[in-house]
């Protein structure tokens, strides 16, 4: 039973490209968005001392991802209006080419049962605006790496890619929302 959610648009790309910060912009704005579960996951790891880490164990930790992904995905009520999700599904299908793994069945199962709007935002890497945090370890020819395999399954699997321009924040938050005939509300 296929879920299609047309008012679900996910941004990806690399680490460090921006995607945090338009996705933090737009819900300062009233828009309904829903943060990286990648990014909750290596906190709440750390926290516990616990393994499941793309530094540590990768197909732990992808296969954590994808289950607070569904997790997210279905706790979302908004059918009309624009969700903003900081990274999707579907791109687990090629994490595990970035992480020398095979991917198992379920994942593509999960990324043909849960669908997005057709028109995915990227975005490209930046090195300018790129940093490392608590969180992120990936140097910036991992987060390019990253990029590339987004770009690449996206596609593969039914995606439009949208490539978001290197805007300010707001020129960015812009962007997106004319893309979707959305009014610009920043």
């Amino acid at each position: 039973m296929r879920i299609e959610r047309d008012n679900f648009h996910i941004f990806t790309g690399g680490p460090g490209s921006g995607k945090t910060s338009v996705i933090e912009a737009l819900r300062a704005h009233g828009h309904v968005c829903v943060a990286e579960v990648g990014r909750q996951i290596i906190q709440e790891q750390i926290a516990i001392g616990g393994d499941a880490l793309h530094t540590a164990d990768a197909v732990k930790f992808r296969d954590l991802i994808l289950s607070r992904s569904i997790y997210t995905y279905n706790q979302v009520q908004e059918r009309e209006a624009p969700v903003f999700f900081d990274r999707g599904i579907p791109e687990l299908v090629g994490y595990g080419d970035l992480i020398g793994a095979d991917t198992p069945a379920y994942i593509h199962k999960a990324a043909d049962l849960f669908r997005y709007n057709k028109r995915v935002f990227i975005m490209p890497p930046w090195a300018e605006i790129y940093a490392q945090d608590d969180e992120r370890k990936q140097d910036f020819a991992e987060a390019v790496a990253t990029y590339r395999f987004a770009a690449e399954i996206y596609p593969k699997l039914g995606y439009e890619l949208v490539e978001v321009p290197k805007f300010s924040v707001s020129g960015r938050v812009d962007f997106v929302l004319a893309s979707i005939g959305s009014k610009p509300e920043i």
